[in-house]
């Protein structure tokens, strides 16, 4: 069995109270989006990690917060893809207003938005592609801010509306959205309409998502063009279209992340070219096949 030592718990414990500190909610609301009773909280505040929850309860928080036992943990670099996500979802949190990006898969999206949902004040994080359908959404965004969501699902839809008007300036990233089946896209636009000008939403998805949308407003699909409209009726991308521009975007791109990722400089050269080398297809391989060989070359 698995036995989670007190220094892991206590990494985990510092990621929660950072969590808390970025959070405007009250400590009972924050309890629930962890899954725990304000008692219990209370407790972890205090420093205590030994028998109030089980192991299973400290995995789940460590996925969620991107800590794991073995895996490598990346330093923050500060790329391109980093700065044009973070730039928009700030705005989208300061003036409560929605922007949709759309881009290729592998460089650091995903990674940017959890990172800005741990550093950014009521800035909350939800993967569409772990909560497709409507209710399961719903629940899922429920819970990310700390709204019972548990009870019935008019409820928990109606309590989610009034509590995302009561935070200040909240701001809500939805990664894989493309995965959302369309009775979900159609409360999505529910709840934009609810929380117009009070809060702000930022989709990310790959081409899929595009593709959705596009195929909808062709097809006349009720949602989909007023959905575009209310996410300023465009796409945000990042990596160029241009074949040479695009080399040169994902060469700086995978230098950045592996040099704030590696002790020793020599091999950087040697895997950025690889990570260069397309596929058969003409992909370019992003930072997971960086990360892939980054590891390959320092064990």
């Amino acid at each position: 069995m698995l036995q989670l030592t007190s220094e892991f718990k206590k990494k985990v414990l510092e990621a929660l109270m950072a969590q808390r500190a970025n959070y405007d909610g009250s400590d009972a609301a924050f309890s629930k989006t962890i899954g725990i009773n304000q008692a219990v909280f209370s407790q972890l505040k205090n420093g205590k990690t030994e028998g109030l929850v089980k192991d299973s309860q400290w995995l789940n928080w460590a996925r969620e917060l991107g800590i794991s036992l073995h895996e490598r943990e990346w330093n923050i670099a500060r790329t391109a893809v980093l700065n044009v996500i973070e730039q928009e979802v700030k705005f989208c949190k300061r003036y409560a207003k929605s922007r949709i990006c759309v881009d290729e898969c592998g460089i650091g999206k995903t990674f940017t938005a959890k990172y800005l949902s741990r550093t950014l004040k009521n800035c909350f994080y939800v993967d569409a592609s772990q909560c497709k359908s409507k209710q399961h959404f719903v629940r899922t965004l429920a819970k990310t801010l700390g709204v019972d969501h548990t009870g019935k699902y008019n409820e928990v839809k109606a309590n989610l509306k009034y509590y995302i008007k009561m935070l200040p300036s909240p701001v809500i990233i939805v990664d894989e959205a493309g995965d959302l089946e369309y009775p979900a896209l159609l409360e999505l636009k529910e709840l934009w309409n609810a929380t117009d000008g009070a809060c702000g939403w930022y989709l990310m998805g790959a081409d899929g998502l595009r593709a959705k949308i596009e195929r909808g407003i062709a097809n006349k699909k009720v949602g989909f063009r007023e959905l575009f409209s209310r996410f300023s009726e465009k796409f945000t991308s990042i990596v160029p279209a241009d074949r040479q521009e695009k080399l040169a975007f994902y060469r700086q791109l995978i230098t950045d992340v592996l040099s704030a990722n590696m002790a020793n400089k020599a091999q950087l050269e040697k895997i950025v070219k690889r990570c260069l080398t397309t596929d058969e297809i003409g992909h370019i391989g992003g930072l997971r096949r960086a990360e892939a060989l980054l590891i390959l070359n320092t064990q």
